[in-house]
Order: structure tokens, then C-alpha cells, then sequence
């Protein structure tokens, strides 16, 4: 039985309706919907967030620049658990599987890695797109 998956796709703002387009023709979204979140520190990066109906093997024919991904709903955190871990590195410096994330500090970001470092992106909703 296929389950969904939360993928994340990063996009500038000249890839945006041509990655919204294989979105569409590649998966079958779960929801019907993808989220288009802004980056509010650089207005021209767009952050793509849609749920597949699928499986990780799914994740291979994503576009470039997608990752999966886990969302808190109460703090509408996106995050990957690599970038938990840093985070946890970071504050307490070591991980605790009994550490207590404070969700409220993290609302309405990405949390995800690059080069081996934590990136912590603040965002806010550009589009939401409702799909047939």
C-alpha cells in the first residue's frame, strides 16, 4: 500500500511555474494542493511543498533541488532530521532523542542542511495552489 510523502522543492522565482508544471504531470498529489512558501530574507527564492501519494522510492523521479521532508503542524515548521539533529548539536551540543524541540521558535521556517551546516529559512505563504 502507497503511503505520502511531504516533498520540498526549492525554486527561483524564473523556475517556479515550470517546476509547478512537473509537479503536476510527475506525481499524484495527495492533498491536490502545493504549497508555494516565500523566502522572506530573499523574495526572489520560493519554496515548493506538496505531498505525493508514493513511497522514497518515488523521490528519484523528483525535480532537482527536492527533498523529503516532516512538518510540525503547530509551529508550521518544515524540517528535515538531519537539520533536527544540527539544531539539537547547536543548542545543547550533542543529540538527545529526549531533547524537547521549542517548536514557537522555529515558526514558519525550513529547517535543512547545506554543506554540513544548519540553514534555518524564514518563510511566508506566496500561493497555495488547489488542483482538480
Amino acid at each position: 500500500m502507497k503511503k505520502t510523502l511531504l516533498l520540498c522543492t526549492f525554486a527561483s522565482a524564473d523556475t517556479l511555474d515550470e517546476l509547478i508544471q512537473k509537479i503536476q504531470e510527475t506525481y499524484s498529489l495527495a492533498f491536490k494542493s502545493i504549497y508555494i512558501l516565500q523566502n522572506i530574507e530573499d523574495e526572489n527564492q520560493f519554496i515548493l511543498t506538496y505531498n505525493i501519494v508514493g513511497d522514497k522510492d518515488d523521490i528519484f523521479h523528483a525535480p532537482a533541488y527536492t527533498i523529503s521532508v516532516h512538518r510540525k503542524k503547530q509551529s508550521n515548521t518544515i524540517y528535515t532530521i538531519n537539520a533536527i539533529n544540527l539544531l539539537m548539536i547547536e543548542k545543547i551540543g550533542h543529540i538527545d532523542k529526549n531533547y524537547k524541540i521549542e517548536w514557537e521558535e522555529l515558526e514558519n521556517m525550513v529547517l535543512c542542511t547545506a554543506y554540513g551546516k544548519l540553514k534555518k529559512i524564514s518563510t511566508k505563504i506566496h500561493k497555495v495552489i488547489k488542483l482538480d
